[in-house]
């Protein structure tokens, strides 16, 4: 679980709202998944019962350091089964079956009016966390959340999928292990050097495999789509309203498809081609943030007063990531900025256009013996906390992927492909290529989740940035032909999804959501 998978799996494609709305905003990204379950949360409410909410504005304020004024928070926890019984078509429970517990936070305006129901929110990952999201969206927009035209016509409502940060966390990776697989190198040339890395995904399998057996399985996009079912239940809508960041959008594809008469409306921003297989996927990512790092140097040539790399930001980086393979710059802790965790700075920049700056400010620094800006930008991707703790976005992201992914190449392949991607992607081929090893030594076998169309649903807003390296853009129009009620969407802007950022996206979006009004056929919207 070493290096980044594919964006149908996503190793990349993390917590696209939260991330762009934080960045956006200047602070660190998120802490997606807390190790431990909270203290004090709700009883569980068995599967079709109706939850018991209980007030936690202390959740609010552990995630985002602040409740929002004029806003209300609830959290309740409710049962699913482990594994849905989808015998017949139908998703039911077996009688007196394991169970997993799924967290959820209710943001809710006081100044609610003409009440639509709940919008469901979902920040991608997989392994990213909707109670957080739903906190972050609740904040306002002056902070990157929703309008106040949606808070006060929708409850928002955030829930933790199965395995994931309150939500029955999948925990199975050492602290070790993580720094270890973000350190490594991200090309491997030498076999002594590949070998490593099959050798620490191998070690990671046989952990979870040892902690976890056969219910790793369980952890698929699937059942956490038929999970959302029972959520909706739960907060009594008689449909489903839905927001899905990045991985989310699969989520909700899938949902679209198990329940399309239960649709009220989806919004699937940021979109996976849930077709490809992990090798399409995979190229297509490598070509997507290929396409974004040179935007990136493109900004930096015409923008030298704000970009300390100019004239030739591109070999700033490629010589700072050689640089550390062999001499890697060592913080006032003892930590040193190995080629992994200067790769993975570069990765978490790109997600916003905003964080190009600190990029290149991070790589100037480096360059002058300070690596704390290359930390703050890898550890905020990775999850890792001052402490060197680690959250579970990762935990969970390796369990959803590989429960997901029927494609398993050999050594041989991703061998052969990472020389080929080498040439054709040279600073993120590589890494995309050795990314395929994460679930090549997973212990249980997949369960894949359905790809078609939606049939019987209303019209579905799939949203695409054409700038976005994580799910690139050519993904938007594929997700809509497939479920065959899809309409894009288009912002040509920069950076991972794009509501609501943009006067137009929102505006459209909002129409879409408040009052089911599909954006006109072809609508793009300019990226300021």
């Amino acid at each position: 679980m070493t290096h980044p998978s594919p964006a149908r799996r996503a190793r990349f494609a993390l917590a696209g709202f939260v991330a762009a709305a934080l960045v956006a905003t200047g602070c660190t990204l998120p802490t997606f998944a807390p190790r431990t379950e909270v203290e004090g949360e709700a009883s569980v409410a068995p599967l079709g019962a109706t939850p018991r909410w209980r007030s936690c504005p202390e959740t609010a304020e552990q995630v985002a350091g602040r409740a929002a004024p004029g806003m209300r928070y609830e959290c309740a926890r409710i049962a699913v089964p482990q594994r849905w019984n989808t015998t017949g078509g139908s998703a039911t429970a077996t009688p007196g079956g394991a169970t997993f517990e799924i967290a959820l936070l209710r943001a809710r305006s006081t100044k609610q009016r003409d009440r639509i129901g709940s919008l469901l929110v979902n920040p991608g990952g997989p392994g990213g966390s909707g109670v957080d999201t739903a906190v972050y969206l609740s904040l306002g927009e002056q902070f990157g959340g929703l309008p106040a035209s949606v808070t006060e016509r929708f409850d928002i409502v955030g829930f933790d999928p199965r395995g994931v940060a309150r939500s029955s966390p999948v925990e199975c990776i050492s602290d070790t292990d993580l720094d270890a697989s973000f350190g490594y190198d991200p090309d491997p040339e030498s076999t002594a050097a590949f070998d490593g890395l099959v050798a620490l995904n191998q070690r990671i399998g046989q952990a979870c495999g040892a902690k976890y057996g056969d219910r790793l399985s369980l952890f698929g996009t699937e059942q956490a789509a038929l999970d959302m079912d029972a959520v909706r239940a739960a907060v009594g809508d008689e449909k489903l309203t839905y927001l899905g960041y990045s991985y989310g959008t699969l989520l909700g594809a899938v949902y679209a498809q198990r329940f399309p008469e239960r649709v009220r409306a989806l919004v699937l921003d940021g979109a996976i081609d849930p077709r490809q297989d992990a090798v399409e996927a995979s190229e297509g990512q490598a070509k997507g943030f290929e396409r974004a790092f040179g935007n990136f140097v493109r900004w930096c040539s015409a923008n030298a007063d704000r970009c300390p790399l100019a004239p030739d930001a591109r070999a700033a980086v490629t010589s700072a990531i050689d640089k550390a393979r062999v001499s890697p710059v060592r913080g006032a802790d003892g930590r040193e900025a190995t080629a992994g965790w200067v790769f993975y700075a570069v990765i978490s920049s790109l997600y916003t256009e905003q964080g190009w700056q600190e990029l290149a400010r991070a790589i100037d620094q480096l360059a002058e013996g300070d690596p704390a800006g290359v930390f703050r930008l890898a550890d905020a991707y990775a999850g890792r906390n001052p402490d060197g703790t680690y959250t579970n976005l990762f935990d969970a992201n390796l369990a959803v992927n590989c429960a997901d992914d029927e494609e398993r190449p050999s050594l041989e392949r991703i061998r052969q492909l990472q020389g080929q991607w080498r040439r054709a992607y040279p600073l993120f081929g590589p890494a995309l290529a050795v990314g395929l090893l994460t679930c090549t030594k997973w212990p249980a076998e997949p369960e894949p989740y359905p790809t078609g169309k939606a049939d019987g649903a209303p019209p579905i807003l799939v949203v695409g940035t054409t700038g976005d390296p994580a799910t690139p853009y050519e993904q938007t129009p594929a997700l809509a032909a497939m479920l065959g009620v899809g309409r894009v969407l288009t912002w040509e802007g920069e950076g991972h999804t794009a509501y609501p950022q943009t006067t137009c996206v929102t505006e459209a979006v909002d129409a879409y959501l408040i009052d089911l009004t599909v954006p006109a056929e072809g609508l793009r919207c300019p990226a300021r």
